[in-house]
């Protein structure tokens, strides 16, 4: 048996119908239109990508003559501050250098002192055989006015003359010794002697040979990649740790080609850390623009100008940096995965800026108390 329904129910099943029909319409619309403003207000001015990794300066340990490791100092994971000794080679071949240079420095100091003393005693020298000269010449003046009243024999005359010419030659061989002394002083002190100066150079490179027998840290950081061993002869360039200085990280984040057309240096970038996850927002700036995608720079380039070529889009990889505070509160290491967000309301100045560098970006003065240390050790 069948039940009919009236026609005033359906009329009301109709209306209730088309209500909800204009209701979910009304929703969907004002969900587009929600969306199209979010869209053209926020939305088109954002570029993500999650293909970020964190990078940062990995300092090769390498040691800058040949040696013998007798102690390592620090190994992996473990933090060192700058200037702390990492490695240490046998010192006894450079102390040996280095006391034999010091020797040869000292007899230097000694023959260029006895030259300026010798310039003084040939001074005096020359100042005798001039007087002899002159008495030579007042001899032989006097007995050639003997000579001509014959007070005198011949003889005796030709004798006068004998010493006249040999006190000339004297007084001219003493000047001839003191010019050739003073060749070699004048214009000069013991300090400054070249004699002295490159025996001292000498002293300088016996002292950093020595010196550098110990390999100290050049920055503050975590060691990674040990590969020395006690014992082992290590030759000049060979590596045999790294440090990472974790303070200095940043986030190369590679983005697609279409992406790039409104990204700026100085746009603001937020990231997120797959080790923190979404709790956890770092805010980071654009520095700069990779030269080349990264498959123009891989170790095996793409040969697209050979066989089969399918288009693949490129990436650029773009350097963003990070706050120190952040970094200090919620530390990264080399390699971590990251999800970056670019803002790109800000569309001022040049796709690819030309950005001077004004000075160094990373630099050290570890070395700067050897090299001071060096001239003080060399000085007469």
């Amino acid at each position: 048996m069948t039940t009919e329904q009236n026609p005033a129910q359906l009329a009301s099943m109709s209306r209730r119908r088309r209500r909800w029909l204009i209701g979910i319409t009304g929703v969907v619309a004002l969900a587009a239109i929600g969306y199209g403003a979010y869209w053209a207000l926020a939305l088109r001015f954002q570029e993500f990508t999650d293909d970020a990794y964190v990078a940062g300066n990995v300092v090769q340990i390498t040691p800058q003559l040949s040696g013998t490791v007798v102690a390592i100092g620090a190994d992996n994971t473990q933090f060192v501050q700058a200037g702390q000794t990492l490695v240490q080679l046998d010192r006894a071949d450079a102390k040996v250098a280095l006391d034999q240079a010091e020797a040869q420095l000292a007899r230097t100091v000694r023959e260029v002192r006895n030259l300026f003393s010798t310039s003084a005693q040939l001074a005096a020298t020359l100042q005798v055989r001039e007087s002899d000269l002159a008495t030579a010449t007042e001899d032989l003046a006097r007995r050639e006015r003997l000579a001509n009243s014959g007070a005198i024999s011949g003889e005796e005359l030709q004798h006068a003359r004998d010493a006249y010419r040999a006190a000339q030659a004297a007084v001219l061989s003493a000047r001839q010794q003191l010019l050739a002394n003073r060749a070699r002083v004048d214009g000069t002190t013991i300090e400054n002697h070249p004699d002295v100066q490159n025996a001292a150079a000498v002293v300088r490179s016996a002292y950093l040979s020595y010196a550098r027998t110990s390999l100290p840290a050049p920055v503050s950081g975590f060691v990674a990649q040990r590969s020395v061993q006690l014992g082992q002869r290590v030759n000049p360039g060979t590596p045999l740790m790294a440090i990472v200085p974790l303070d200095q990280v940043w986030v190369d984040a590679n983005f697609k080609e279409p992406q790039l057309a409104s990204m700026r240096v100085g746009q603001v970038v937020n990231l997120t850390a797959d080790l923190y996850g979404h709790s956890v927002t770092y805010h980071g700036t654009i520095v700069g623009f990779n030269a080349g995608t990264g498959a123009a720079f891989a170790l095996l380039p793409a040969q697209n100008a050979t066989g089969n070529w399918i288009k693949i889009v490129q990436r650029i990889p773009v350097r963003i940096a990070l706050k120190p505070g952040e970094l200090a509160a919620h530390p990264l290491q080399i390699g971590l995965s990251m999800k970056a967000q670019v803002d790109t309301h800000d569309r001022d100045g040049a796709r690819l800026p030309q950005l001077a560098q004004n000075g160094p970006s990373y630099s050290t003065d570890v070395f700067g108390p050897l090299r001071r240390c060096s001239r003080s050790r060399a000085a007469p």
